[in-house]
């Protein structure tokens, strides 16, 4: 059994704000390494994700890996991070196909956009990230724990 709790919240939060919750969720929440993030089209997801990984010290160019499901990112210390999107994902399937548990047992952080496409395949252990649109310039962000 997993207990999930309600750790933080912002509201009004435009996307300049990004970057200072993005550093803060770092700060926060180094344990956690597989980060769920719930939210409309166009609500930040992948803005979040760019810069939670500039934090972290990525040097690829990052972008969305809504046709590959997955982008590889090596931070300057060698680290590897995962950002997936299954935003076109046709069934869980295909998410097993490329190996998403070796991913999110790797150890490595995993950013995952979409994840409601592939909900019996995540880890109970998670962060889950709620991007509430409130207009096009303020977004609700919710921050919850799941753990055992």
């Amino acid at each position: 059994m997993h207990n999930a709790v309600s750790v933080q919240k912002w509201t009004s939060v435009s996307l300049q704000q990004l970057p200072a919750i993005g550093h803060e969720l770092l700060n926060h929440y180094t344990n956690q390494k597989v980060w769920l993030f719930h939210g409309d089209m166009g609500a930040g997801k992948t803005t979040l994700i760019k810069k939670i990984c500039a934090d972290l010290g990525v040097l690829d160019t990052m972008s969305s890996p809504t046709f590959t499901l997955v982008n590889e990112y090596l931070t300057r210390n060698g680290e590897k991070i995962f950002h997936f999107d299954f935003y076109r994902l046709k069934n869980e399937f295909e998410a097993v196909e490329i190996g998403v548990e070796e991913y999110f047992y790797s150890g490595h952080y995993c950013f995952i956009e979409w994840p409601n496409k592939i909900q019996s395949l995540l880890p109970t252990e998670r962060l889950e990230i709620e991007i509430i649109t409130e207009d096009p310039e303020h977004r609700t962000i919710e921050v919850t724990v799941n753990a055992h």
